[in-house]
């Protein structure tokens, strides 16, 4: 099953750009509200989302006990290597597509892709590949901020971020690099 993970930093809906566009058949799971818990001043501002909530979202987009799952968005992999995180803890079968949107040489659809509901048992997070933030602090882990460098360092704060900066001690290990003007990655056309 493909399901389109598109979510923008600078604030553009991944939804919209869903409807405009995206793989035949796939379904649109949104960062905020399916692969994330509300986000507060504590947990940050994609907390993983509680099990029971995260198994009935993903059934409401058909998703089910049994269902692999082919994530994508529109940046190679960032947003949707989410889904395929939390499916893969928890026991499921997830892949990332190959260049995502960008990287897709046939047709798209536009319009909403409704499927009938499955079942997905809920599965609690594996507590041996998480860490608290008591944990951090207290220096049991070397943590990797994957992020820009200059939202490392604090430079630019983008409106989603609740804080500025990185967690001290914290490493800087940018993947791909963004455009400061746009939070895309810069390549040709963008």
């Amino acid at each position: 099953m493909l399901v389109d993970v598109r979510w923008f930093l600078d604030g553009r809906s991944g939804h919209d750009a869903y409807l405009a566009g995206h793989l035949p058949g796939a379904v649109w799971a949104d960062v905020d509200t399916v692969l994330s818990a509300p986000p507060d001043e504590t947990d940050g501002r994609h907390p993983l989302p509680d099990p029971a909530d995260f198994a009935r979202a993903l059934g409401a987009l058909g998703i089910g006990d049994g269902t692999a799952v082919v994530a994508y968005d529109a940046d190679g992999g960032p947003y949707a290597a989410r889904l395929v995180w939390l499916l893969r803890r928890t026991g499921r079968s997830a892949a990332l597509l190959d260049g995502g949107l960008s990287g897709w040489p046939h047709g798209t659809e536009t319009g909403d892709v409704t499927l009938p509901e499955a079942w997905l048992t809920p599965v609690e997070w594996p507590t041996e590949v998480l860490r608290s933030a008591d944990e951090v602090a207290a220096g049991d882990a070397v943590v990797l901020d994957a992020r820009a460098a200059d939202r490392y360092s604090g430079e630019t704060v983008l409106p989603t971020d609740i804080r500025s900066g990185h967690i001290p001690g914290a490493r800087s290990a940018p993947g791909v690099p963004t455009s400061r003007r746009t939070g895309r990655s810069p390549r040709p056309g963008n």
